[in-house]
C-alpha cells in the first residue's frame, strides 16, 4: 500500500513509520514521561495514521518495551556506555559514569529510563520491571568486571556500591534538577576506589 501523505508533507506510512514511532517514543517517553504522553501525541509526532501505528504496536506497552529495549542495543545510556571506553583505563572508565549530561540551566533532568517506566507502572507493567530488572543487573556485572581489570581487592563489592552510588545521583539529580549530585556521588565513588586499589595485594 502506498504511504499516504499529511498535510504537512510528511510520509505517514511507509517504511520508515516503525522507525519514526520509536524515535518520537525515545523523545517525548524520556522528556513528558510514559502516562504523560497518550498514543495521539506518539501519532502526531511520527507523522503516521492511527492504524499505522497499530499495525508496528498493537498496545502502548508493547511500544514501551520496545523504548526500553532499544537502550540494550541501538542506542545505549552515554553514561552507562562510558564503561566500555578503550581509551580510558580501568580505574578512569569506573569514575566516568558519574559525568552529568551537559545542559543549559533549562534543561530538565531526567534520570534514568529504565527507573522512570518502572516507577511510572507502579507495579502494573511486569516486562517492563523485568526488561529493567535485566538492564540494571548487567550494568553491576559490567561495573564489577571492570573493577577486577582495575585491580580492585574486591571486585564484586565495589561494583555493588558503585551501582548503588551512580543510581542514587541519578534518582538525586532527577528529583531536584540539580546536576551536583552526581558531582558528589564521583566524589564518594573516587574514594571507594581508593580504599579498593590500595587494599589490592601487589602485582594483584
Amino acid at each position: 500500500m502506498a504511504a499516504t501523505i499529511s498535510t504537512n508533507g510528511a510520509a505517514r506510512g511507509g517504511r520508515g513509520a516503525r522507525e519514526r514511532i520509536l524515535r518520537a517514543a525515545g523523545e517525548l517517553f524520556y522528556a513528558r514521561g510514559i502516562h504523560a504522553t497518550g498514543v495521539a501525541a506518539l501519532i502526531e509526532a511520527a507523522h503516521v495514521s492511527p492504524r499505522t501505528f497499530y499495525v508496528h504496536f498493537p498496545t502502548k506497552n508493547a511500544l514501551v518495551e520496545e523504548y526500553l529495549r532499544r537502550f540494550e542495543s541501538e542506542k545505549p545510556i552515554p553514561a552507562e556506555a562510558e564503561l566500555e571506553g578503550e581509551d580510558l583505563p580501568p580505574a578512569r572508565r569506573l569514575l566516568a559514569i558519574f559525568v552529568p549530561v551537559e545542559g543549559d540551566a533549562l534543561t530538565l533532568i531526567r534520570g534514568c529510563p529504565f527507573h522512570n517506566a518502572v516507577i511510572e507502572g507502579a507495579g502494573e507493567l511486569p516486562e517492563v520491571a523485568r526488561l529493567a530488572q535485566r538492564h540494571k543487573q548487567a550494568f553491576r556485572d559490567r561495573l564489577v568486571a571492570t573493577a577486577v581489570e582495575a585491580g580492585a581487592a574486591d571486585p564484586d563489592a565495589l561494583g555493588r556500591q558503585l551501582a548503588v552510588l551512580f543510581e542514587g545521583a541519578n534518582a538525586l539529580a532527577a528529583s531536584c534538577n540539580d546536576a551536583q549530585a552526581f558531582t558528589d556521588a564521583r566524589q564518594a565513588a573516587q574514594t571507594l576506589l581508593d580504599i579498593a586499589l590500595a587494599a589490592s595485594p601487589p602485582g594483584g
